[in-house]
C-alpha cells in the first residue's frame, strides 16, 4: 500500500473534532463534579445514589483523560507521517500513519466505553428519580 502526503490529512479534521468533542465532555463532567462536590458540602451524610455517582465519574474522568491523550497522539502520528514522507522515508512513513490509524481506534473503543458508563449514570440517576416519586 502506497500513500500520499494528503492521506494523512485527510484525518485532521476528525481528530480535531473528536478532541472538541472530548473537551466538551470533560467540561460537562468537571461542572458535573462540581455540582457533586457541592451536594456533599451540603449534606456529608450522602446516600448511595451520590456516591455511585462520585464512583463513576472518577471512573469516566479516567477514560476521557485517556482518550484525549489517544486522539493527541494520533494527530501527533498523522503529523510526523507527513514529515517523514516529505523527508522521503515511504516505508516508515506507511507504519506511522497505521500506528495513528491504531491510536485513533483506542480513542473511539475508550469513548464508546465512556459512553456506556455514562448512560449507566444516567440510569442510576432515574432510578433515584423514580423511586422517588412513587414513595410520594
Amino acid at each position: 500500500m502506497t500513500i500520499d502526503l494528503s492521506t494523512p490529512a485527510l484525518l485532521f479534521p476528525a481528530i480535531t473534532l473528536l478532541l472538541l468533542a472530548y473537551t466538551n465532555r470533560f467540561v460537562a463532567l468537571a461542572n458535573l463534579a462540581r455540582g457533586l462536590r457541592q451536594r456533599y458540602k451540603e449534606s456529608p451524610d450522602m446516600d448511595s445514589t451520590i456516591l455511585g455517582q462520585i464512583k463513576n465519574l472518577r471512573v469516566r474522568l479516567l477514560l476521557i483523560r485517556n482518550m484525549q491523550a489517544l486522539g493527541i497522539a494520533s494527530f501527533f502520528s498523522c503529523v510526523l507521517c507527513m514529515v517523514v514522507m516529505y523527508l522521503g522515508r515511504q516505508v516508515v512513513a506507511e507504519y506511522i500513519f497505521g500506528l495513528s490509524l491504531f491510536l485513533l481506534l483506542g480513542s473511539l473503543l475508550l469513548s464508546f466505553i465512556e459512553t456506556q458508563i455514562s448512560t449507566k449514570a444516567i440510569s442510576i440517576e432515574l432510578s433515584d428519580l423514580a423511586s422517588k416519586s412513587v414513595k410520594k
